[in-house]
């Protein structure tokens, strides 16, 4: 375990040089679970920029579920174009929203069954709500997280959920909410799918590589 918090410490280091991810920015910024919660949405197959332009759009005309609900599925297309499958995010977020006002008061619920039970929300949303939007200690597995637990040898899993409980042994709570976001600024700049910038790694000499068949 003291391995791999060194190996999380170098790199939370090196990544401050890099823009954080734009699920973080809004938890940091307006610190809304609801906010968190739909820019997740937005973000699923999307680049960040586009992400924080399209959300900044649509919370400028709707930021609560309330609001949300008065706007037609068509403008809010409008907004957030070009977001990846925008016309069926579109509707999930109607949907979740309708869901939040009907059965949660309007609120963002805290417990992870619960945000499973909104449609469109999946595993990996409902962690970084957990985490980002309400601060409570969950670990978020999305594909850089997954890649990068598994190039450093932290695991040796097939699937995102094997991944989440295979950190969670071996992880403090203390480190779950902001693993995330590291790893995932990691694996956006240096350490990426194909071909990552090793000469450039800070945990180099902690990495076994697992799956790299050429580096810069």
């Amino acid at each position: 375990m003291g391995k791999i918090l060194k190996t999380i410490k170098l790199i939370e280091k090196q990544v401050k040089e890099f823009k954080i991810p734009w699920v973080t920015e809004v938890a940091e910024e307006d610190k809304d679970p609801y906010l968190v919660l739909i820019s997740c949405i937005l973000s699923l197959r999307t680049k960040d920029k586009t992400t924080d332009e399209a959300s900044r759009r649509l919370f400028k005309a709707a930021d609560t579920p309330r609001k949300m609900i008065r706007l037609a599925a068509s403008y809010i297309q409008r907004l957030i174009y070009p977001v990846g499958f925008y016309r069926n995010k579109a509707k999930v977020i109607l949907g979740i929203s309708k869901r939040l006002i009907e059965d949660f008061s309007g609120l963002v619920p805290k417990k992870l069954e619960d945000l499973l039970s909104l449609k469109g929300v999946g595993r990996k949303t409902a962690n970084l709500v957990l985490g980002l939007g309400y601060k409570i200690p969950a670990i978020c597995v999305d594909t850089h997280v997954h890649r990068i637990s598994n190039r450093l040898a932290w695991v040796k899993t097939k699937d995102p959920y094997a991944t989440e409980e295979a950190l969670k042994k071996i992880i403090p709570k203390s480190h779950w909410i902001k693993l995330n976001t590291i790893l995932v600024a990691f694996g956006q700049n240096l350490c990426l799918p194909v071909s990552p910038y090793c000469s450039k790694c800070s945990v180099y000499t902690f990495c076994r590589r697992i799956g790299v068949q050429r580096f810069r």
